[in-house]
């Protein structure tokens, strides 16, 4: 290690949390202006976060591949750079009119985002005492809801704000969007003394060590919570602002629902995180994570029954239950893979990708039956969550040790 402490990493490091959380958001007010400027069916505008899962799956091995050959630093200079190109390619929109160029700007960025989160995660685990790495990464994870609700209301003001023909304000966000990321880059550079140390016991993995993982059935039960967790969370706040917007709920013009969409549902997985972090001390993990999934399974059966403001304020409230799911998940399936931790980890990212079929099966069921029943698809994935939190509670797991490359 050099001579900086580790812990004078975690500051830069939450900074990535909050800057691909607010990169990411953006695609939530995309999906309603997008399916007007193209007009759009509903699954042909999800392909904007459909482009992002396949980037998950194509990009998490080679991103673990370059971690090893280049180090954090300049892996995590490369991901802002593939995001900053991204940004760009949107721009490409000026001269060609054509949603294709969208899906690929938007798959670019994404492959920088997999690429920092493959990076930036174990360093937030690893950059002080061992025995805080769940409350660590809990705490940067709280960052990156910070950065989605701020991501959405960013999108919902230059986005939506202009109207929903304005291309130009796409356009002109994410030039917005690839300043900030540039100047982030240049504030990396700054602090690559502190990350470089923060990252100096986290153990590499590679294809060979995944296998391992595919062999261990807790290891598979957790990738799958995992996939259908984050399925969950991008259909709903995909959908969300149309399904607010529209008469039978509460009636009101899309940048508004933006702006709902930031503050209830974003803004209650900021809050959830924080609060969940908390509880943690005092509750077990597997034990929060069965009443939240339970709730939030609640909250998608109220919104396929009822209708008005109570159909809305359910949808919204979920993301106070989705809060604590990504990473307790995480934490409770590396506890109990009997395959080595960094494995698992890779295993677990690359769940993220398999999570792609979700909103494109809610999208269908949009189309052909209105967006209320839509919710029948989160539903069943909290219902499979349930179920790995009760399997959880009868397991105990290992004690955690990120640094550690097998039990």
């Amino acid at each position: 290690m050099t001579g900086r402490s580790p812990g004078a990493a975690f500051v830069p490091v939450t900074s990535l949390f909050f800057a691909w959380g607010f990169l990411s958001a953006n695609n939530d007010p995309l999906v309603a202006a997008l399916r007007e400027i193209f007009r759009l069916s509903y699954t042909e505008a999800l392909l904007t976060h459909f482009v992002s899962f396949v980037a998950f799956g194509l990009v998490s091995l080679p991103a673990a591949a370059l971690l090893a050959r280049l180090g954090s630093v300049n892996t995590i200079l490369a991901a802002l750079g593939a995001m900053i190109a991204g940004c760009l390619i949107i721009q490409a929109t000026r001269i060609v009119h054509d949603y294709r160029l969208v899906l690929a700007g938007l798959f670019v960025a994404a492959g920088g985002i997999t690429a920092l989160q493959v990076a930036a995660n174990p360093i937030a685990a690893s950059a002080g005492a061992p025995e805080r790495s769940h409350f660590r990464l809990t705490l940067a994870q709280f960052f990156n809801s910070l950065g989605v609700v701020c991501g959405v209301h960013f999108g919902a003001s230059l986005i939506l704000g202009g109207g929903l023909h304005d291309l130009g304000a796409i356009q002109n966000a994410f030039l917005v969007l690839a300043s900030a990321l540039a100047l982030l880059a240049g504030g990396v550079r700054l602090a690559r003394g502190g990350i470089a140390a923060a990252a100096a016991d986290v153990p590499a993995s590679s294809a060979r060590d995944l296998l391992a993982a595919f062999g261990s059935r807790w290891a598979l039960l957790g990738t799958l919570a995992i996939a259908v967790y984050v399925g969950a969370e991008v259909t709903i706040g995909s959908i969300m602002i149309n399904f607010l917007s529209a008469p039978e709920r509460l009636g009101i013009p899309l940048a508004e629902a933006g702006v709902y969409l930031a503050n209830i549902y974003w803004g209650g997985a900021l809050a959830g995180r924080l609060i969940g972090a908390l509880l943690m001390i005092r509750f077990p993990a597997a034990r929060l994570l069965m009443g939240a999934a339970t709730i939030a399974a609640g909250l998608c059966a109220a919104v396929l029954v009822t209708t008005g403001p109570i159909a809305a304020y359910a949808a919204l409230s979920i993301g106070l239950f989705n809060a604590i799911m990504f990473p307790t998940i995480f934490a409770l399936t590396l506890e109990r893979a009997d395959a080595p931790i960094p494995a698992t980890s890779g295993l677990l990212c690359l769940g993220i990708a398999f999570g792609a079929p979700v909103p494109l099966i809610a999208a269908q069921i949009a189309d052909r039956s209105g967006l209320a029943l839509a919710f029948a698809v989160p539903l069943a994935a909290y219902a499979y969550i349930l179920l790995f939190a009760l399997l959880c509670t009868r397991t105990h797991g290992r004690r955690l040790s990120l640094s550690s490359g097998a039990h």
